[in-house]
């Protein structure tokens, strides 16, 4: 953080946060639109609505400067490739690492390169890379084909890879486990994300790995992430890692296969990926962590992303929902118990993909410009 003169220490990103916890030089300077942060928001509503002992509590990424918890991993991947001196970045993506890839580029003084599917991109990323002054380059493919041009290129052009593939993206997005631990006191006892590429869950695994190795003895309690405020008192406390669950899409789900899928469909285009990169990476932080791989269908993520903004106010895109989607179900099958203190990962703002949104609202209403006619529709909205 830096000194302000008006207004004392003022928040400039995740970078100066967690500096020390970070494999960049000390002297960098960060490629930062102050990332992180972002809101841990305990469900009421919805809780209250599945009738069930437990607290959930979704860490909303959607209020991330693009939209998507992407921005933390991309600060670190753009800083590093500018502290080495690269000129341009370039990835594959089914939306939303353009969009970020794009707008850290642009702060930074990078070009960037974006490959999408042609077609299969919500047009809300595809308007965030087009206006940040990416260059947009739509395949006749899918985003798994976009993903091996991009590895290629890499090794044969002067341009930096910023898909998940690279460390420093990881590295950023651990620092949500920082986050979740500094504001519950402690780790949950299980995580629930959406698995697309599966860096996202691979990172969460990293960071609560590490909020635990540094815990330090009963007295002090020091996680080394919380400068010494939340309120941690006990070494079992911060060791505790959580259980960490993965939702796919039903039609997009080679970690439920157990292979890779080679055409993946779903509605949540965030996930629509058969050949995760992560994969090894993944299966091992399902494994050390005791946790599962499960699936869910469009029409449940579907209905939990309307259930999610109606009953709570949180309007998240597709894919984030399956992260909900799937906890609901697993409870339903009493596969947590009851007790629990759980975290859903909502990846991506709502409106990232507006045309599905508006597909599943009512239509706005049409009437005269005057007091009976709109009075009418507000009693029938009342009594509805």
């Amino acid at each position: 953080m830096t000194p302000n003169q008006n207004h004392g220490v003022r928040y400039t990103g995740l970078i100066d946060k967690y500096r020390d916890r970070l494999p960049l030089s000390a002297d960098v300077h960060a490629v930062s639109l102050g990332e992180g942060a972002t809101p841990l928001i305990k469900l009421q509503n919805v809780s209250r609505l599945l009738a069930v002992d437990v607290e959930i509590y979704v860490k909303f990424e959607g209020v991330n400067p693009t939209g998507s918890f992407k921005d933390r991993g991309m600060t670190v991947a753009v800083t590093k490739a500018v502290e080495q001196g690269s000129r341009a970045v370039i990835c594959a993506s089914t939306g939303n690492t353009s969009a970020s890839a794009a707008a850290y580029a642009a702060r930074g003084g990078l070009k960037a390169l974006v490959l999408i599917p042609e077609g299969n991109i919500a047009l809300g990323k595809l308007a965030q890379a087009m206006m940040h002054g990416a260059k947009v380059i739509q395949i006749q493919g899918n985003f798994d084909h976009g993903m091996a041009l991009v590895k290629s290129l890499a090794e044969n052009a002067p341009v930096t890879l910023v898909n998940s593939v690279n460390p420093y993206r990881l590295q950023g997005q651990k620092t949500i486990a920082f986050e979740i631990v500094e504001e519950l006191g402690r780790a949950p006892d299980y995580h629930c994300l959406p698995v697309g590429n599966a860096g996202n869950i691979t990172a969460h695994w990293i960071g609560y790995t590490e909020c635990a190795r540094n815990a330090g003895d009963e007295t002090t309690a020091a996680c080394g992430f919380c400068d010494g405020h939340c309120s941690l008192t006990r070494q079992r406390t911060i060791q505790h890692r959580p259980t960490l669950v993965g939702y796919q899409a039903a039609g997009a789900a080679p970690f439920i296969a157990n292979q890779f899928v080679d055409h993946p469909e779903t509605v949540a285009t965030a996930i629509r990926i058969g050949r995760p990169q992560s994969w090894e990476f993944a299966w091992t932080a399902s494994r050390e962590s005791g946790g599962w791989f499960s699936s869910v269908t469009d029409e449940q993520i579907l209905r939990t992303q309307k259930l999610l903004a109606e009953q709570e106010g949180v309007f998240c895109e597709p894919a984030s929902a399956a992260s909900i989607a799937g906890l609901i179900g697993d409870l339903e099958q009493g596969k947590i118990e009851e007790g629990s203190i759980i975290v859903c990962t909502v990846t991506g703002h709502g409106l990232k993909d507006p045309d599905t949104a508006i597909e599943l609202s009512a239509k706005p209403v049409t009437v005269p410009a005057q007091q009976d006619a709109v009075r009418k529709i507000v009693m029938e909205h009342l009594d509805g």
